[in-house]
């Protein structure tokens, strides 16, 4: 049910704030700056799931997080046999409801769909998420609203402790 939401991760624009008109899955295709997360969606089954109500408020790294990991992360992740694995990480970066960036405080906790936390931080007037493993990423685009929840774009992958 709440895996629905990964799909709208690619929603993005260029700008802060911009509606895209679409639900979370209509919208999974229009940013070319996330066709790693597409393919690592396919790959974990949560692709063809993003039109639940909602709404979700998806993390959504670029591919240039995705290509910051070691050597080999990727394809492994991309693997039939990591299919679990892969869709931990992925729900590890989606909270439900409309989360702006407004909404976030330094210090404070959200709990993701996979179950673990974040821990929002602010510095120099940046939003930043602390993963589980005290990776930080950071907010580089915000406030994507699609009609069914809102995305933020990430340059980070975070990961979740288990």
């Amino acid at each position: 049910m709440m895996v629905v939401v990964l799909g709208c991760a690619v929603v993005l624009g260029a700008n802060a704030q911009t509606t895209t008109g679409k639900d979370l899955a209509g919208s999974a295709a229009l940013s070319e700056n996330h066709t790693t997360l597409l393919a690592a969606l396919k790959a974990a089954g949560l692709a063809d799931q993003a039109s639940s109500q909602g709404p979700y408020t998806v993390f959504a790294p670029t591919n240039s997080a995705f290509s910051a990991l070691p050597s080999g992360t990727v394809d492994n992740l991309l693997k039939p046999e990591n299919k679990k694995m892969l869709s931990g990480i992925l729900l590890y970066h989606v909270v439900q409801g409309s989360v702006m960036s407004s909404d976030l405080k330094d210090g404070q906790a959200v709990t993701t769909i996979q179950g673990d936390k974040l821990t929002v931080r602010m510095k120099d007037g940046k939003v930043m998420l602390e993963d589980a493993k005290g990776n930080m990423a950071t907010v580089t685009t915000a406030d994507i609203k699609a009609t069914n929840g809102v995305v933020h774009s990430i340059d980070t992958v975070l990961m979740p402790s288990k």
